[in-house]
């Protein structure tokens, strides 16, 4: 989207007033709508499931299919080759594309933060201590690996790297077969929910590393703190977030883009219950989509939006 189209919608979001378009009140016609999700453990995996039910109320006439993935990477893949019309992505992946051709955004939802997990004993303290390290880099597409990769490689850090889910990641931990794993992730994770209590872990530091990966690369990376009550009586732990964007394929009509959108707007408390990030899902930032246009379907329910 153009500034001064983003510009308009702000605008008129923040005086109340309509633009000129309507929405609409017809049920779009749709055999199958398929909404590329995550893996095993992770919160791409819960909301993608949640939204695909709530939009199979709102669809009656559709079949809707949750369809589980490694994430981002695999789910803009999807989208460009048609096995998806509707795909969650971190904004990183997003924006690393070498062109945005037949993917558009329906809004921004809410942020991921980089975890990084090892068992309480360990002597990985630092993310330098990963060099040489057994570690999970999340599933072969993730945006976990994405982002992994590109932090190893700008930090210069070469570690004995593996390709599981985060649920799988959780159980070779424990396991010991694997020192440490990440996971680019809303909160809370369930793997690492699942781990808290059972199994004694602690989350490292990446102060330094949000830091780096922000002035490296405009745009998509702030560093954060993981909140002291997110996983029990681990605590606060400095880290990075990026956003996660809903996608579509441009191809898809924009009536059923528009009720895509509104549900994902005015049914997000029932979409994310449980992952408080989650929860910052909202109109005045959905715009906020860094570049990838919003579909017209979805920017056409954003115009329509009264305060």
């Amino acid at each position: 989207m153009s500034l001064s189209r983003r510009t308009v919608l702000l605008a008129a979001l923040a005086a109340g007033v309509p633009m000129a378009a309507c929405t609409s009140t017809a049920t779009p016609e749709l055999a199958e709508l398929v909404l590329a999700t995550g893996p095993d453990g992770a919160v791409f995996r819960e909301v993608g499931a949640a939204l695909a039910a709530a939009l199979a109320d709102q669809l009656p006439d559709t079949r809707v299919v949750a369809r589980p993935s490694s994430a981002s990477v695999e789910n803009l893949r999807l989208l460009k080759e048609g096995g998806a019309q509707l795909g969650l992505s971190s904004l990183d992946s997003v924006a690393d594309l070498p062109t945005l051709d037949g993917i558009s955004a329906i809004g921004r939802l809410y942020d991921s933060f980089l975890h990084l997990v090892v068992p309480e004993s360990s002597p990985i303290r630092a993310f330098a201590d990963l060099a040489g390290r057994r570690v999970s880099f999340g599933p072969v597409e993730s945006g976990t690996e994405f982002t992994a990769m590109r932090l190893f490689r700008l930090l210069g850090v070469k570690a004995d790297d593996v390709r599981m889910a985060h649920s799988e990641s959780a159980r070779q931990l424990e396991a010991g077969t694997i020192e440490a794993f990440l996971a680019l992730t809303g909160i809370p994770t369930p793997a690492i929910s699942g781990l808290v209590g059972g199994f004694p872990i602690r989350l490292v530091p990446l102060a330094d590393q949000a830091v780096a990966l922000a002035n490296a690369f405009q745009g998509p990376y702030v560093p954060v703190t993981i909140p002291a009550t997110t996983y029990g009586d681990l605590g606060p732990c400095q880290t990075v977030s990026v956003p996660n964007l809903l996608l579509a394929s441009t191809s898809l009509a924009d009536d059923v883009v528009e009720v895509v959108t509104r549900t994902v707007f005015t049914e997000s408390e029932r979409i994310v219950a449980g992952h408080p990030e989650a929860s910052r899902i909202n109109v005045r930032t959905g715009i906020a989509t860094g570049g990838v246009p919003l579909h017209p379907g979805a920017e056409r329910w954003f115009r329509s939006v009264k305060r």
